[in-house]
């Protein structure tokens, strides 16, 4: 077997200003724009697994954005440089690199924890759910190995939370395990029904994202976002498994539909059973506490306080010692 091009020389973690760059990166976003003078300059954001960094290219912009796309592998030439506090790369040449001749996991960011044994875990705690229909359906999830195995690599957002490889099967794992111990804490929760929920609010993401080299949308999932299509995977599966109650389905959907917790963030319901109420939390702790530990963990190290943190509008507090 051939070997792949060789290993990746720096990552965008390890560049520094006044340094040149002759480089592969994944191509996650270029906008062509107008300079004042009326000639094209091209903007981008290089990534890896370590992170992204803008670009910019003066000249010859309009050849090189053609000959570029999004979501591929590029080759850079260039230098670092600084502007308005942050690094950059200022862009000399960049040109399309086949993909077949680099390993794509040093493009992509993967959970840090084992992908099988937190697939085991999951597995494990399904197989405590009494309720013999829901214990069929999920059965029939997890016997659907193509659809498990775009399941322990999905991401679970662009951004914002568990935004990498592995990222949606260890958000499914720690809500259910959530929900297992909020199920506890109330009377009158129905156990089996919160967990079956929290097992498949987000199953739609397995085909919401692309996820080779930079972690982006696909055509369905900007057309129809991963509520509708995980409704349309659970309606699927509802109707391999005889005589499943119609009323328990019909708030098995719920719990999906309702999760986000309000139209105005992409739920065509709001919750409207105590479950469903729990789910919306519970999806907003654990992504939200996913989100603030990553930004901490990737910002500048030192400091007491982060940088700001845009759409939570604030800084965030570094425990000392």
């Amino acid at each position: 077997m051939e070997s792949k091009h060789p290993i990746k020389g720096r990552f965008v973690v390890d560049l520094k200003p006044g340094e040149p760059v002759d480089e592969i990166f994944a191509l996650s976003e270029k906008v062509l724009g107008k300079k004042r003078d009326g000639n094209s300059y091209l903007t981008m954001t290089l990534s890896d697994r370590s992170g992204g960094i803008r670009a910019v290219m003066w000249e010859n912009a309009d050849l090189a954005a053609a000959n570029i796309r999004k979501g591929k592998l590029v080759q850079v030439k260039g230098s670092v440089s600084e502007y308005q506090g942050q690094l950059q790369v200022v862009v000399k040449e960049v040109l399309p690199f086949p993909a077949t001749d680099i390993d794509p996991e040093a493009f992509l960011p993967k959970t840090r924890r084992n992908i099988e044994d937190m697939f085991d875990k999951l597995y494990s705690i399904s197989q405590s759910i009494k309720d013999e229909h829901l214990k069929k359906l999920l059965k029939a999830f997890f016997d659907d190995s193509e659809l498990m195995t775009q399941f322990k690599k999905a991401p679970a957002a662009k951004m914002m939370h568990h935004a990498y490889v592995g990222g949606l099967l260890e958000h499914t794992l720690s809500m259910v395990r959530l929900s297992d111990a909020i199920a506890g804490h109330y009377r009158g929760i129905d156990r089996d029904l919160l967990s079956a929920g929290a097992l498949l609010h987000d199953i739609g993401k397995t085909k919401e994202f692309i996820y080779d080299h930079v972690i982006d949308y696909s055509d369905g999932g900007r057309l129809l976002g991963h509520i509708v299509i995980g409704v349309r995977i659970l309606e699927e599966k509802l109707k391999e498994i005889r005589d499943f109650p119609d009323e328990k389905a019909m708030l098995l959907k719920h719990l999906v539909l309702s999760h986000h917790g309000s139209r105005e963030y992409g739920s065509p319901e709001v919750p409207k059973t105590v479950e469903a109420v729990l789910l919306h939390y519970i999806d907003e702790i654990d992504s939200k506490i996913n989100g603030i530990r990553e930004f901490i963990e990737s910002d500048t190290p030192g400091d007491l306080w982060t940088s700001y943190h845009r759409v939570l509008g604030r800084h965030f507090y570094r425990k000392k010692g």
